[in-house]
């Protein structure tokens, strides 16, 4: 018997006993079988399964097998039929790469790839890097296969982090500013990770000196240098910014539209692009001319012209579900994450100058006072006159023309002018929400590095594309719902009533009224608006206004934009760097038969899944273009630190205050403890902290001084002492808030 188990056999005939290769050829093509189905299969009887049991024992002891769940038997190797696994990468054909989630054997686990169209069938987002599903697996040639059975979410067992050299082993700094714990890493866990480099790390069970032990998955690039800032919030939101080949290759393969089948020739139509200087893509572009119309007396007539990106991304293409899994492109100030590859959205679909470009035109009709009388869609090839800045225009306006716009200005920027200014007739009739809020303009130098930080100014060259933009979408959405053709709008629900009572609780502390238990509209918050401008209250005002607000969506159900006080409205304009607009010009393709590229009828099945997807997408790129900005501020001001500066409390909260600087507009904390000794009480409804003994109060909106304690570029957090600031006032326990102190003593103490 002993003898039959040495010897080398290439067949196994029923009955004797196997070898251990011939037990692990069956388990590798039949992976859980249990030892009665290898007794079963081998014919074994009575002493021969005693064998085979001890031969089972000794290939676990040695590691070739393991045992699962049920007395199932494996290759030690094989993955169990269902088990969790992580999206870890994207194979260049677009297929996601994944990876168990437990995985206990030394060598690298097979190879996991996501079946094709596996997520289709599942409801919500795309799946991305760092995501966690239950799979199904099934093996293949070249590893597994996966199907989804559950999205489980974004991995909680990856951390982003700054890994320092310890010896052999190192420890790693999370860079979220919420993180409690530093993480230990072992010599062998360290994946010749060097010195402040940028590292993912895989959280693992059990502690080393206090602090959880993790190990190194993938090295992203030295903390030092300027463009590890965008990297951190690239990585830290999970957003795509690697094109697999199949989808280059194919933005590569594309061809100039040519003037054929419906296409206009717009061509003699002196059309120009007005974008910021250093734009990276211009996909609109404007006309405007008086109306020759005698019944339009004192009216317009105008084209705002749309990059035709359906024409070259088209539904269900390698492009089309690389474009959605993205949403948009993601502004960083020393990258953009773009959602189409640069050989469309820095080529074909840019409107360059002086080049032939294929456009979706929208042709608008305007009277006097701004209304739109009519409007059209049609397909068409233009070339643009100019390439213009914000700062070129406004100058010209203003009677200071350079060489380029001095020829461009009595027939080209002035009836342009004039156009808008009928329009903001129109739109100061319907008031939207007038908001002033400051945005920043971070400018770099030539290696990276922050040059200068300030609040971004606006124009009326500004303003004036922004009109014309949001009157072709309007124009988008009324065509569509008229053509009875699906879209996404873009919408934006009125306050809640809650926010709403908040925001008049806070108004009545400044003796500013809005009346509760109406019916809200944008005019009454602008009248409010317009009472605190020119008011040390102004920014204070616009700010908690913003807060009240509802986040605009995408939703193919229509319910208005309360902000800009429209019935319809859909985002049409920028298709280059929004998924969205990309489906309205879909939509209008296919509603008016413009040739191909139309929205499809599988598209229209899933518009409410890919309108939450994209939605999603947006908050992504928002919260991670946040961050980068708060890096590259803390950045900038980390060689400031003991300075002072003037600022205004921009937020308050019962463990702190949040101050924005003059200067900068930079935002950082002074934590209530520096504030004093005593208790602070933090009241809701007055945005303040109110001292208990002293009644000390610090406001929303206060002006103040303080002096920079610590900037931390690695979270992008920055840390005040208040040094001037706040008012005297009557102490929290002569106003009765003796009851509300000690509970919020509790609340401190845990």
């Amino acid at each position: 018997m002993n003898k039959k188990l040495r010897e080398p056999r290439d067949t196994q005939e029923r009955g004797s006993i196997p070898t251990r290769q011939d037990l692990l050829s069956y388990l590798n093509e039949h992976p859980q079988a249990t030892k009665r189905d290898l007794a079963r299969h081998f014919d074994l009887k009575g002493g021969e399964k005693i064998v085979l049991k001890r031969m089972l024992r000794d290939m676990m002891d040695e590691g070739e097998i393991k045992r699962g769940r049920g007395r199932k038997l494996s290759r030690k190797d094989d993955l169990p039929e269902v088990t969790v696994v992580e999206v870890v990468g994207q194979e260049p054909d677009g297929d996601l790469i994944c990876r168990p989630t437990r995985w206990d054997a030394k060598a690298e686990p097979p190879r996991i790839l996501l079946a094709p169209g596996a997520d289709k069938a599942v409801q919500g987002a795309a799946l991305g890097i760092g995501e966690r599903f239950l799979a199904r697996l099934k093996e293949t040639k070249e590893g597994y296969e996966a199907r989804i059975m559950k999205r489980l979410g974004t991995s909680a067992h990856t951390a982003l982090g700054v890994f320092r050299k310890l010896g052999r082993n190192g420890r790693v700094e999370p860079v979220d500013r919420k993180a409690r714990h530093e993480f230990a890493v072992a010599e062998g866990d360290t994946n010749d990770a060097m010195d402040g480099e940028l590292v993912v790390v895989e959280p693992l069970s059990g502690r080393a000196m206090g602090q959880p032990k993790a190990r190194v998955r993938e090295r992203i690039g030295r903390m030092s240098e300027p463009k590890t800032v965008s990297l951190i919030a690239i990585h830290a939101h999970g957003i795509p910014d690697h094109f697999p080949q199949a989808v280059i290759d194919e933005a590569e393969r594309a061809r100039p539209a040519k003037l054929e089948g419906a296409r206009k020739d717009l061509r003699d139509v002196p059309l120009v692009t007005i974008d910021p200087p250093d734009a990276r893509d211009h996909d609109d572009a404007v006309w405007a001319a008086p109306d020759d119309d005698p019944a339009n007396k004192g009216g317009y007539k105008a084209i705002v012209a749309i990059a035709d990106v359906s024409y070259y991304v088209r539904p269900n293409s390698a492009l089309d579900r690389e474009a959605l899994r993205r949403g948009n492109s993601v502004y960083f100030p020393d990258r953009v994450v773009p959602m189409l590859p640069e050989a469309l959205s820095a080529d074909l679909c840019s409107l360059k100058e002086k080049v032939d470009r294929a456009i979706v035109a929208c042709h608008l009709t305007f009277d006097a006072q701004g209304r739109v009388k009519k409007h059209r869609f049609e397909r068409a090839l233009m070339r643009s006159t100019a390439r213009l800045s914000y700062n070129e225009v406004q100058d010209a306006l203003d009677g200071n023309p350079n060489d380029k716009t001095g020829p461009l200005l009595k027939p080209i920027l002035k009836p342009l002018e004039a156009c808008y200014r009928a329009m903001t007739k129109a739109r100061d009739k319907r008031s939207p929400i007038d908001l002033d809020l400051p945005e920043h303009k971070i400018e770099l130098d030539e290696k990276g590095r922050v040059k200068t930080i300030a609040l971004r100014e606006r124009y009326d060259a500004h303003r004036l594309i922004e009109e014309f933009m949001i009157q072709a979408n309007v124009a988008a959405a009324e065509t569509l719902e008229a053509k009875r053709v699906p879209l996404v709008f873009r919408v934006h629900a009125p306050p809640s009533d809650e926010k709403l009572h908040a925001l008049a609780d806070f108004l009545e502390t400044l003796k500013i009224a809005l009346p509760k238990g109406q019916t809200v509209t944008t005019k009454m918050l602008n009248r409010i608006l317009e009472a605190a401008r020119n008011t040390p209250n102004a920014d204070l005002v616009n700010v908690i206004t913003l807060r009240s607000m509802a986040q605009a969506e995408y939703n193919p159900e229509n319910i208005g934009h309360f902000g800009l006080a429209l019935r319809r409205y859909a985002h049409f304009t920028s298709p280059i760097r929004r998924y969205a607009d990309l489906i309205v010009h879909r939509a209008l393709v296919r509603a008016f038969k413009m040739g191909p590229g139309g929205l499809t009828d599988g598209e229209i099945d899933r518009l409410e899944r890919d309108a939450q997807d994209i939605s999603a997408f947006e908050r992504r790129a928002m919260a991670a273009e946040r961050d980068s900005t708060d890096r590259y501020i803390a950045a900038y001001m980390s060689d400031r630190v003991g300075a002072e500066f003037a600022g205004r409390i921009s937020g308050v909260t019962r463990f702190g205050l949040f101050v924005r600087l003059a200067e900068t507009g930079a935002d950082g904390l002074v934590p209530v403890r520096s504030l004093g000794r005593e208790f602070f009480h933090h009241d809701e409804r007055a945005h303040a902290l109110v001292g208990e003994n002293s009644g000390m109060t610090y406001k929303l909106g206060d002006k103040v001084r303080v002096r920079l304690e610590e900037a931390t570029p690695l979270t992008g957090g920055l840390r005040f002492e208040l040094i001037e600031g706040g008012n005297a006032g009557t102490p929290m326990r002569a106003r009765g808030g003796k009851k509300d102190s000690k509970r919020n003593h509790r609340r401190r103490r845990h």
